[in-house]
């Protein structure tokens, strides 16, 4: 008896933007980043499956939380998709490459605070320190 082979359905670029909720610009530039890598037909249309989508959502999720796409190539592996959304398995290297941009974003904060009660100094008042401070000038 043949097995029937089964042909897994595909989308096009737009669809799949849609689909995803990414810009079909982003999609280009995470394939051009070895993040991504659609099937080609013979014309150079890009075709996306249904596996796809977990990569975009597990790309999405480590830019989210500020890694860039050298580091999302290098840590792709590490990301896993399970009921409670993407996670990183800490693989070799990515603790200490998590750790600097913790440090980083810390120093960041300090200046940040720094420079808030600079302003308040010269102002002699207490500056607004919340997201409604946005609404308020």
């Amino acid at each position: 008896m043949k097995v029937k082979a089964t042909r897994r359905e595909t989308v096009l670029i737009g669809e799949f933007a849609h689909r995803t909720g990414v810009s079909a610009r982003a999609l280009r530039h995470y394939e051009d980043q070895g993040l991504l890598e659609p099937v080609r037909d013979t014309n150079g249309y890009r075709h996306y499956d249904a596996s796809d989508v977990t990569v975009v959502d597990q790309i999405q999720a480590m830019i989210s939380a500020g890694l860039g796409t050298n580091m999302i190539r290098r840590y792709l592996d590490c990301a896993r998709t399970g009921v409670h959304g993407t996670s990183l398995e800490l693989c070799p290297d990515l603790r200490s490459e998590l750790d600097r941009i913790a440090a980083r974003l810390t120093r960041q904060q300090a200046a940040v605070a720094a420079t808030r009660q600079r302003l308040a100094e010269l102002t002699g008042t207490q500056l607004v320190t919340d997201e409604r401070a946005d609404t308020l000038g």
